[in-house]
Formats: structure tokens, sequence, C-alpha cells
């Protein structure tokens, strides 16, 4: 499936949200994102997520990328999204959150989501603290 076979994907939208998610995920992570749904009916909501999220959400004006995960680490750690956890702290490092701010915002999140939830995605950072050299 390419982009424009979504009848709800923007093409405008779609290259810019793909450009964004690369910059902020990584190649790497995207290159597998995609490669694993190509294919499969799976692709329609890889294309979907870049297009509306990425395209959509990550390219408007009033925040800016550290802010964006910031906001994140915080919504991924209170729907308990660990798979798309470790990612988006990656992405944290590279839109210029510290260690001390990723950590403050999960401690900041056991007071709204629970000291299992925080306690969960503490265990997702800590493991890629533990494998991201530092600055």
């Amino acid at each position: 499936m390419t982009p424009d076979d979504a009848t709800d994907t923007d093409p405008s939208r779609y290259e810019p949200g793909l450009r964004v998610r690369r910059e902020v995920m990584g190649d790497e992570f995207v290159d597998r994102a995609l490669s694993r749904t190509q294919g499969t009916e799976s692709e329609a909501v890889q294309t979907a997520i870049t297009d509306l999220v990425w395209g959509g959400v990550w390219t408007r004006p009033g925040l800016e990328r550290r802010d964006r995960s910031l906001l994140n680490i915080g919504l991924l750690t209170a729907l308990r999204a660990h798979e798309e956890l470790a990612g988006h702290v990656r992405g944290a490092l590279r839109n210029g959150l510290s260690r001390t701010e990723i950590t403050e915002a999960v401690i900041h999140t056991s007071g709204y989501c629970g000291a299992p939830a925080a306690m969960s995605a503490m265990r997702i950072v800590q493991e890629v603290f533990d494998n991201t050299p530092a600055d």
C-alpha cells in the first residue's frame, strides 16, 4: 500500500509527517515499523499514523518537539503503552530532553497514573538509558 491508496491520507501531510517521524524516532525505528507491516492490512495503520499523527499533529505550530516528547512520556506512561514508550524515550533524547527531565516526567505521572504505572514505565525508560550513551 502506498500513502495514496489510503483514502483518508493526505499526501501533503504524509511526506512532512514521514520526515518528522524519522527525525524524532530515527530511521531504523521507522524503517522497522514500516517494513514489519508492508503488504499487510496493518500497513494502513502505519500510513494513517504517519499522515494524521506525525503529519497532522507533530507538524502543528504551538509546541516545540521537546514539549511534545515530554507530553508523550506522560501519556504513554498513563496508557502503559510500553512498546511505544521506549521509542519515544529515544525520541525525547533526540528532541533535547535530559535524562533527568524524562525521569521527572515519569515520577510526575505517579501522582496521576499511580505508582504501578510509573514503576513499569521507569523500567522501560531505564532500559533505554542503559542502552544509550549519556551526554
